[in-house]
């Protein structure tokens, strides 16, 4: 093509119309294709993860879906003081920024009371011992019992009238109590003992 037919031809309306025509179709498609980036990765877009601490599970989950984001349960604990299935924590973390469609991830309060290991103070330990060694476990004492047996040793302990074995659990908390000697001699068994109803619990040193 000589230069004389390139300006003969760049002077064609029908040429300048069809460049301009792919030069706007050209930037449609780049702001088309950015648009949709940015719809998919929500850039730029923070969401405030609200508060759901102390909220139902199935609470926090309506809340969550209505900020955009998802509750899914991860742990669970054991909080005695809280409703079963309530939530105890979540991370994120209430007031953090997080983008469009993140999991918060949800610790609930278990439905289920957990047992734990009784202590073994039986035939091993003086009513103070015990007493110290129960109630740094976390359980309560009601008033104890007694037996025949050396004073304020500790023959046995009990939960809902049962005696404990060792290595035998309980539920998490749990009130029990100790039977100890009465100071009449020695201990002749079960027969013998005598507790305070279940319901009586003794003064703050019990409690």
């Amino acid at each position: 093509m000589t230069i004389k037919e390139f300006f003969s031809f760049s002077k064609n309306r029908l040429f300048w119309g069809n460049f301009l025509a792919m030069i706007v179709v050209a930037c449609l498609l780049v702001f088309v294709v950015l648009e949709a980036l940015d719809s998919y990765t929500r850039h730029g877009q923070a969401i405030l993860v609200p508060d759901a601490k102390g909220l139902s599970l199935l609470r926090a989950e309506e809340l969550f879906r209505s900020k955009g984001l998802h509750g899914v349960v991860s742990d669970s604990v054991y909080v005695k003081d809280k409703p079963a299935g309530h939530v105890i924590d979540h991370i994120p973390a209430g007031g953090r920024k997080v983008k469009y469609g993140r999991k918060v991830y949800l610790t609930i309060n278990t439905r289920n009371v957990p047992l734990q290991l009784a202590p073994d103070v039986a035939d091993n330990s003086s009513l103070r011992q015990a007493v110290a060694r129960v109630l740094a476990s976390g359980f309560k004492l009601t008033e104890h019992g007694t037996t025949k047996g050396v004073k304020d040793w500790v023959y046995r302990i009990k939960y809902n009238g049962r005696t404990l074995e060792p290595g035998d659990k309980v539920p998490v908390g749990s009130t029990l109590t100790l039977v100890v000697g009465d100071g009449t001699g020695e201990a002749i068994g079960n027969d013998s003992t005598t507790e305070a109803p279940d319901d009586n619990v003794t003064d703050e040193l019990w409690r």
